[in-house]
């Protein structure tokens, strides 16, 4: 009798998590493991997940991940449906959640949305001119600090590490006031924290993590507290405005000193978790091929000649056609983002070709453009080779004409999310990268310490946390270029 127990139990374990798909709703595929479904294949590597289920069920299928329904969408043509209407499907709630999960912070509802319009008035505009030349100041003291005085033998060093570092670092004393504060601020420090606490974000966001691994995170992020504690406390010298605006902002909300911390480390990440290997990825492709290293090197040249003093690239009408689409290819193969919202009504999906599935109410809906639009092949042939002029005209204009289907697209590429849910800092991630890549092709020589070596393999397990990472490093060699 007792041999029946463990598969009736089996059984109705099974029949009590499923679900049933009604007929106006997308494919449903639910997995063999009840509950569980397909997380783990999920979580392991997203992107070859959902290529697989896009394969099978098309452009809209709902997957069923550690008890939740997710439905995916892959066109870029019903992009819209998801990203405009606000009312149904909401961001907040699942920003909340990650919140919650990466960096046990509670904030009240409405608080993110103040916070991104405070952002808007600090990081456009006049403030963006500014915030442009403090990091160009900072960035130049940092690399030349990399390199002793009258230094001319060649530096080895991991072109990650040295793009991570230096860019944190500048943008770590741009944004946070750094050198207002005192010795237990040095950005260095604050680096080698950020950089363990960066290693365990994916298992915290997908609540993975071991218990031992669970405190250790605790035990760095109340560190990274500490050395955050003094930043944007009062309005020195003019430094750091947005972050002082940001925390008097917090206040006004009656957010706790200890939240206060938290949310200064969640702004740590924004601001700083992208562009250092953002800017790794594009020097890194930059170096393994040359066609593409010498057409930059070219403009850039053009323009060192124009302007032998300082750095002229803070002033936008400096026109980088050929580094602007570098960098967009760049993205587009390194850029891999979630763009998630919560069901908070049933919603009626109006797909572009004219189908209609209905969502959920409590399911979440995902777009993931890296699939598509970034990597399909029907919108950018040859989708995972870097061609450097991808998005650019034979005329140098910018390529903005895409198709999929026979029908031009609004959205080509989405490394920066979209609507009003779009990065609020793009221009100024865009002009930082510009300006490192810059002021390292003009003054310095920077080669491949193995001219044979090749761009290094993406880690699978960072896809749809903003930029992807390698699974190692980029050896490279440098020294400071000799004066003519």
């Amino acid at each position: 009798m007792m041999i029946w127990i463990a598969p009736v139990l089996l059984l109705l374990c099974f029949l009590l998590t499923r679900r049933w798909r009604y007929k106006s709703e997308p494919p449903l595929d639910q997995g063999m493991i009840p509950w569980l479904g397909h997380a783990l294949e999920f979580g392991k590597d997203a992107s070859k997940f959902i290529t697989r289920m896009k394969l099978k069920h098309g452009n809209v299928f709902t997957v069923r991940a550690a008890g939740r329904y997710v439905t995916l969408l892959l066109d870029p043509h019903s992009y819209d449906e998801v990203i405009n209407d606000p009312d149904s499907l909401d961001f907040g709630r699942y920003a909340q959640v990650l919140m919650g999960r990466i960096f046990n912070l509670r904030l009240p509802l409405h608080q993110p949305e103040k916070a991104k319009a405070m952002m808007k008035r600090h990081f456009m505009g006049a403030s963006l001119s500014t915030l442009n030349s403090t990091m160009s100041r900072n960035l130049e003291t940092l690399l030349k600090s990399e390199m002793l005085h009258n230094q001319s033998y060649w530096k080895e060093e991991g072109l990650l590490q040295l793009s991570y570092s230096l860019l944190f670092k500048a943008g770590y004393l741009t944004l946070f006031g750094g050198e207002q504060n005192n010795n237990s601020t040095d950005p260095s420090r604050v680096y080698e924290e950020y950089k363990k606490f960066e290693g365990l974000l994916c298992g915290l966001a997908r609540g993975t993590l071991r218990k031992e691994e669970n405190r250790t995170a605790q035990g760095i992020q109340r560190k990274l507290g500490e050395l955050l504690a003094p930043a944007g406390l009062t309005e020195t010298s003019g430094l750091s405005p947005w972050l002082h605006a940001y925390r008097r902002l917090l206040q006004e909300d009656g957010v706790d000193d200890e939240s206060q911390r938290k949310a200064l480390l969640m702004q740590l990440w924004a601001t700083q978790g992208n562009v250092g290997p953002a800017a790794f990825w594009l020097l890194g492709y930059l170096l393994t091929n040359p066609e593409a290293l010498m057409a930059v090197k070219r403009e850039f040249g053009q323009i060192s000649q124009m302007e032998r003093s300082g750095t002229p690239l803070i002033d936008k009408s400096m026109k980088t056609p050929v580094f602007d689409s570098v960098l967009e290819e760049t993205l587009r193969l390194t850029a891999a983002p979630f763009i998630t919202r919560q069901v908070v009504r049933d919603k009626t999906l109006h797909m572009a070709d004219g189908r209609d599935y209905l969502l959920r109410k409590g399911d979440r809906v995902c777009l993931f453009p890296f699939v598509s639009p970034q990597m399909d092949p029907e919108i950018h042939p040859e989708p995972q080779k870097f061609k450097f002029n991808r998005f650019m005209n034979e005329d140098g204009s910018v390529k903005k004409d895409f198709y999929k289907g026979g029908k031009r697209l609004k959205y080509y590429t989405m490394p920066w999310g979209a609507g009003s849910n779009g990065c609020v800092g793009r221009e100024f991630a865009i002009n930082t990268i510009r300006q490192f890549v810059y002021m390292l092709l003009t003054n310095y020589e920077l080669e491949l310490c193995d001219p044979n070596a090749q761009i290094p393999e993406i880690d699978a397990n960072r896809y749809g946390f903003g930029m992807l990472q390698p699974e190692g490093d980029l050896l490279v060699r440098y020294k400071p270029k000799e004066a003519h």
